[in-house]
């Protein structure tokens, strides 16, 4: 993931070129084979590369294809033999063997800010037209790349890593307390639209932001389609229908000779893996590994040993990573583990990190089978419209196809019983947390919002629909993204595919979606039986459960609060950790040790980000100045 900086100051006073030259230096991490910077009067654009695809040998950031319109990027363009047949049409000189930053320039010269309704694939980019005075950027349809912005004065400063906002001196620390609200109470930051910082914004996916003269204005290009209705009269043509557009969702992702896969036993990994190897038979010209996470003796896990049958059977090697020697929040009040915001991650953290550079050291792009439980969720939903519709005869053939599938629909009965008795699981309130603080932002009423019902607009796949449409996946694609991590590689999420998951949501969720049988049936012949039909298996055991019965957590009931602490949680509340057996109330009551810590390395000590400014090879980076 390459790393992208701007400055544009609308009064038209310049820019200092020490200053976007600082800041793009401070992305080296994200992009280590070039820094440049170019400056234009009252505009300055910076851009880390980090090469991906064979195109990319070829790019240079930040481009130009007139002089006028200028961007920086850091973009994979999916589809791309379709939308240069679209800018064609269109009159645009544009090739297949160009990087996809200049496919992004073509569309905005030929569609200008509707080109976004021309992408595919996964960006976050900045545009200046010096023809218009005008900034237009962009986040892609799933939030996969993070976009970071903030409005000071004049002065408009974004950029892909919120670290590195942070490094602009107009930019201050002041904490946004509704953001630190939402981590107390659930964990992460539930709005899309904020950060953890007052000045600092965030670009919700699938939006694009327009600054100029006249001001800042944002608009949402997408939303994932609710009226697809796709039927066909043979069986077989749903199945070959997903065959092909899995293929080229993972065809689009590889484009690269090296590539890791975080692959287990399970369906949606082996399947990535299965697809990508097809592709590439006998493996010419693809270097594939494979990177698994297991527990040996923490837990009970057969992980390792469905993982191991995938492996053979297609030929790919596999680095095991055992979690169990891991200790909870082990390292994590180091300065290396200062995330850009507060993380709870007891043990990911820990073996994560082994995990990244592992895979750095082979790859600088990494596959994973994310998005595939989610894009098959729904089955009940999509019974229950049918019958409340009157649509019993289609339901009648739907259940007829599930039992000529040789199975019975798992409708979720006790499921949808327990919720119409009111008896569904709600976390609980913490009961710690500073009564000042909770009345100024009204947090009691703030967790039953965000614990009530959620309205779905899908008629029949509402559970899969609320699923996919929500602001968690951006949280979850941030904490992989270098950013947080500080490893070159991009990780690329084959099922998270516009084209992919608008046919799957468009399909009859019976028999395709129960079970996951449309995936089983496309993977015959391509995974050992033995994982094609192995049902859908939770972990079986819980790690931070089994942690935290074996371990003396007392220390964390004893740890060193900073000042700054006492604004959010009234300390003598805290309810002891030593003896704790249930994970979900440890998750819950360590999000003060877990603030405390963050508080303590990110407010109080410089952005990681400049440090890595301070220590840049300077003959990596360039500056150009107009």
């Amino acid at each position: 993931m390459s790393g992208i900086v701007g400055i544009v100051n609308t009064d038209g006073s310049w820019i200092d070129p020490e200053v976007i030259e600082q800041m793009t230096g401070s992305l080296a991490f994200r992009g280590p084979d070039a820094q440049v910077a170019w400056v234009d009067g009252s505009v300055g654009l910076g851009h880390a590369l980090l090469r991906t695809t064979e195109e990319s040998e070829r790019e240079r950031q930040p481009c130009s294809l007139d002089g006028q319109v200028w961007i920086t990027a850091d973009a994979r363009i999916d589809d791309r033999e379709n939308l240069v047949g679209n800018l064609a049409g269109c009159g645009r000189d544009a090739t297949l063997d160009v990087p996809d930053v200049e496919l992004i320039l073509h569309a905005y010269h030929a569609w200008g800010e509707r080109c976004v309704d021309h992408l595919l694939g996964d960006f976050a980019f900045a545009i200046w037209d010096g023809r218009e005075r005008r900034l237009f950027c962009a986040r892609d349809h799933f939030g996969v790349k993070p976009f970071f912005y903030t409005v000071v004065g004049d002065s408009l400063i974004f950029s892909n890593t919120l670290n590195c906002v942070r490094q602009h001196p107009a930019v201050s620390a002041r904490l946004n307390e509704r953001a630190i609200g939402d981590f107390l109470l659930f964990g992460w930051i539930q709005d899309p639209a904020i950060s953890v910082f007052a000045d600092v914004q965030r670009l919700p996916a699938a939006h694009v932001l327009t600054w100029s003269a006249q001001g800042l204005r944002l608009r949402r290009y997408w939303t994932l389609p609710t009226d697809g209705d796709i039927r066909y009269r043979r069986e077989s043509e749903y199945v070959e229908h997903f065959k092909d557009l899995l293929r080229r969702a993972v065809e689009d992702r590889l484009r690269t000779s090296r590539v890791a896969i975080y692959m287990s036993g399970g369906l949606d990994s082996s399947a990535v893996a299965a697809v990508a190897r097809k592709l590439t038979p006998g493996g010419s010209g693809l270097d594939l590994r494979a990177y698994t996470t297991v527990f040996d003796e923490l837990i009970p896990d057969v992980e390792r040993h469905y993982t191991a049958i995938v492996g053979r059977a297609l030929g790919i090697p596999i680095t095991f990573l055992a979690g169990d020697g891991y200790e909870l929040y082990e390292g994590q009040d180091q300065e290396e583990w200062n995330t850009p915001e507060p993380r709870n991650h007891p043990l990911n953290m820990a073996y994560d990190a082994v995990q990244y550079r592992q895979i750095t050291a082979h790859a600088r792009v990494a596959l994973t089978g994310r998005g595939g439980d989610p894009a098959f969720l729904g089955s009940a939903d999509y019974a229950l419209s049918l019958l409340k519709s009157g649509r019993l005869g289609r339901l009648a053939i739907d259940l007829w196809r599930c039992l000529a599938h040789g199975r019975l629909p798992k409708v979720g009965c006790r499921a949808r019983l327990r919720r119409w008795l009111r008896k569904t699981w709600v976390p609980p309130y913490p009961t710690w947390l500073n009564k000042d603080f909770e009345e100024k932002l009204g947090l009691r009423a703030r967790w039953q919002e965000m614990n009530a019902p959620v309205p779905c607009e899908h008629p029949c796949r509402k559970e899969s629909y609320r699923d996919l449409t929500s602001s968690y996946w951006s949280y979850v694609f941030e904490l992989s993204d270098p950013g947080d991590t500080r490893y070159s590689f991009e990780i690329r999420h084959p099922f998270f595919d516009v084209r992919l998951l608008t046919y799957v949501l468009a399909i009859p969720a019976l028999p395709w979606c129960d079970q996951k049988e449309l995936l089983r049936c496309a993977l015959t012949g391509l995974v050992p039986e033995t994982i094609r039909l192995r049902p859908k298996t939770p972990l079986q055991g819980d790690p931070i459960g089994a942690r935290i019965c074996r371990e003396d957590c007392g220390w964390l009931d004893r740890f060193e609060s900073c000042s700054e602490l006492d604004r959010f949680v009234d300390r003598q509340q805290l309810p002891r950790l030593a003896g704790e057996t249930d994970s979900e109330r440890f998750m819950l009551n360590t999000r003060p040790y877990c603030l405390n810590n963050w508080l303590r390395l990110a407010v109080r000590s410089p952005s990681r980000a400049k440090v890595a400014g301070a220590i840049i090879n300077r003959e990596q980076k360039t500056v150009t100045r107009f």
